[in-house]
């Protein structure tokens, strides 16, 4: 055999194996992570302290915690200092399909006593401490080359000139809160390390851009010297990095147990090709009424149906409300090794939002609204429609 052929042979090999390799990973757990700042856009810089080393940093320390876990894929933004787009940042995470996405930053104020983490959620607000957050990241994109055509116009001096995102946030929210508040506990655990300041919404552009739960986090204040120094350091770094290891673990664990992954409705990738900013309607079709489909196209007539996910597990639990603090008529699905326990049954998304109330007002904190269209499941942005 010659040389030539082996080397044909041995590359076919490689082919063989990579794709083999793709195909045992697709049903992975996938985090993207993204470093905020990068290059010439240095963040907040104060006596030496600069956060876009400092985000890198903990960023690449929080990636090397989970790729140490099974069944788990680590995407970067970024793993050097180079400047990345914040439309770009988001649509990494889009394209890879990510389950989450998670951007870490440091915090900064002209009060330099002020301290403590903050974790965001993407949403509109009043409050002018979360506007003026929000403001400060959001111009990052004025070192963009066309951001006002790349951005449509929009404004990072104004975040209410953020148009289009209502139905978006609506969708992963809940979620979205779920995983903040998690990553908020675990700064808790640190004792007084670090104050907490909570889980707060804020138009943030790069998590307005992603189609997924998705969290900012501010790890503290760089202007604090105190709390400055302490994310300068090796050690405060690998404790905060653990931290939202920990915090992003415990989601996994809780929403996706300790197998594969599901997906949230349609995957962000198939979001980001249509393009969501920008719909144009299509006509309505009327459905064929047949007696196989009668009854079903009868009940998804006014819209589609929406349940309320309590919990997800390995565990099979007797539907009886004793086992769900008194909910009755919970149902449960078997889907990739979780059995996953769903309460309510209406068409009516107000209704929907007031049974998601009760829920958690009974303790349960994450759960959170699914949606159904004739059996299937299908994202809540598209049951709204």
């Amino acid at each position: 055999m010659n040389i030539s052929k082996k080397i044909k042979i041995a590359f076919t090999f490689l082919i063989v194996m990579l794709m083999v390799d793709t195909s045992a990973q697709s049903n992975n757990f996938k985090i993207t992570l993204d470093a905020g700042h990068g290059a010439h856009d240095f963040g907040a810089v104060y006596s030496g302290r600069i956060e876009k080393n400092i985000a890198l940093a903990i960023v690449l320390k929080v990636g090397k915690i989970l790729e140490t876990y099974p069944k788990i894929d680590v995407i970067y933004t970024r793993k050097t200092d180079v400047f990345i787009d914040l439309v770009e940042r988001a649509n990494i995470a889009n394209r890879a399909d990510s389950h989450i996405f998670v951007s870490i930053h440091c915090n900064a104020n002209k009060n330099l006593a002020a301290d403590g983490t903050e974790t965001y959620v993407m949403g509109m607000t009043k409050v002018a401490s979360n506007l003026e957050a929000a403001k400060k990241e959001n111009a990052v994109i004025t070192l963009e080359k066309d951001y006002k055509q790349k951005y449509e116009g929009f404004d990072p001096n104004s975040p209410e000139t953020m148009i289009g995102m209502t139905l978006m946030q609506e969708e992963y929210l809940e979620n979205s809160i779920s995983l903040a508040s998690k990553v908020e506990e675990a700064f808790a655990l640190l004792g007084k390390k670090l104050r907490q300041g909570g889980v707060k919404q804020a138009p943030y552009m790069v998590l307005h851009k992603a189609y997924m739960p998705r969290v900012l986090i501010e790890t503290g204040f760089v202007s604090n010297a105190v709390e400055g120094e302490t994310l300068n350091s090796e050690q405060g770094q690998n404790d905060i990095a653990k931290a939202i290891a920990n915090a992003i673990i415990s989601y996994k664990n809780e929403y996706f147990g300790d197998g594969g992954a599901e997906t949230f409705g349609e995957k962000p990738s198939q979001i980001l090709k249509e393009n969501p900013v920008k719909t144009s309607e299509s006509p309505v079709k009327t459905p064929v009424v047949t007696e196989e489909n009668k009854t079903i196209i009868k009940k998804d007539t006014l819209g589609s149906i929406y349940k309320i996910q309590l919990s997800a597990s390995k565990k099979k639990l007797a539907l009886e409300p004793r086992n769900f603090k008194g909910l009755k008529n919970v149902s449960v699905v078997y889907e990739d090794n979780i059995y996953k326990y769903l309460y309510g049954d209406t068409a009516d998304y107000e209704e929907a939002k007031s049974q998601l109330k009760e829920v958690k007002s009974k303790g349960y904190d994450s759960a959170f609204l699914i949606a159904f269209k004739n059996g299937k499941k299908i994202s809540i942005q598209e049951a709204i429609k």
